[in-house]
């Protein structure tokens, strides 16, 4: 049996080379990027190609990681990890797109009852303690946090470092109204992918399990390659974290860390 076999459409293939455990998803790019996984089958490699991939940052806002409004300790962690693989990206020439909730008030007047209840659960059982304090999309969060998660307001920004590390003029700014940032085809990060003739995903952000999960499935169901940086996502739910690297890396697409992504060599 040959060593390099092809799956997928013609045009838009990967292959894989079982002596050398080598997926390629450079789909002819003259560039590529070869990171070794941290899960799934051992000994194995991903090359993609720098100018056909993303790195997507996932709700990495003040509302969710900034001690003024939520007590994330692995967030913040995992934020400056994103940092390192964003420091990468911009050397090898992996776009960056920074996906965040930005509501608008016609989002407000359309969001599903669904959605409006997971960002409401004070309204049914009071939170523990007014950091955390949840009454709805759009409501005032006080002490100048602005109104939640709308679009320009404080809570709903970039968290510092990653705000410092962004560029208006190079980078991918998208906003979104539901946990997915992919949920239909003209949301604002489908439409930049495909302006962009993005194939290759990767994703860091919080939650793990939630928005970056939903975000990354999507995608998944799409047809994009999907590959996540598990050190640069976290989450608070026990036990999502590692259930989303192992469904990932088994299903959904490839796991790597920030080490094994900024050690990778480009060819």
């Amino acid at each position: 049996m040959a060593p390099l076999s092809s799956w997928g459409p013609k045009g838009d293939e990967w292959t894989y080379d079982s002596d050398a455990k080598v997926w390629n998803l450079t789909r002819g790019e003259p560039s590529g990027f070869t990171v070794r996984t941290t899960e799934g089958p051992t000994d194995t490699s991903i090359t993609l190609a720098p100018a056909l991939s993303a790195l997507v940052v996932v709700d990495m806002q003040n509302y969710f990681i900034h001690p003024r409004c939520n007590d994330h300790p692995t967030g913040l962690v995992a934020a400056e990890r994103t940092l390192e693989v964003v420091r990468k990206c911009r050397e090898i020439g992996v776009k960056i797109i920074w996906l965040n909730w930005g509501l608008t008030e016609d989002d407000l007047t359309s969001m599903p009852a669904a959605t409006e209840r997971s960002f409401a659960s004070n309204l049914v059982t009071p939170p523990l303690d007014n950091k955390q304090a949840r009454n709805g999309f759009g409501s005032d969060m006080g002490e100048g946090r602005g109104r939640l998660l709308m679009a320009g307001s404080w809570n709903a920004q970039l968290y510092d470092t990653l705000q410092d590390a962004s560029k208006a003029d190079s980078d991918i700014f998208c906003d979104k109204n539901r946990i997915s940032g992919f949920w239909n085809g003209d949301t604002p990060l489908a439409k930049s992918l495909a302006a962009g003739g993005y194939r290759t995903l990767l994703f860091a952000g919080v939650n793990s399990d939630q928005c970056v999960l939903g975000t990354l499935a999507d995608a998944y169901y799409r047809g994009w390659d999907c590959i996540m940086v598990e050190d640069c996502c976290a989450t608070k739910t026990p036990g999502g974290h590692d259930v989303t690297i192992y469904n990932t890396s088994r299903g959904y697409g490839f796991v790597v860390d920030s080490k094994s992504f900024v050690d990778g060599t480009l060819q």
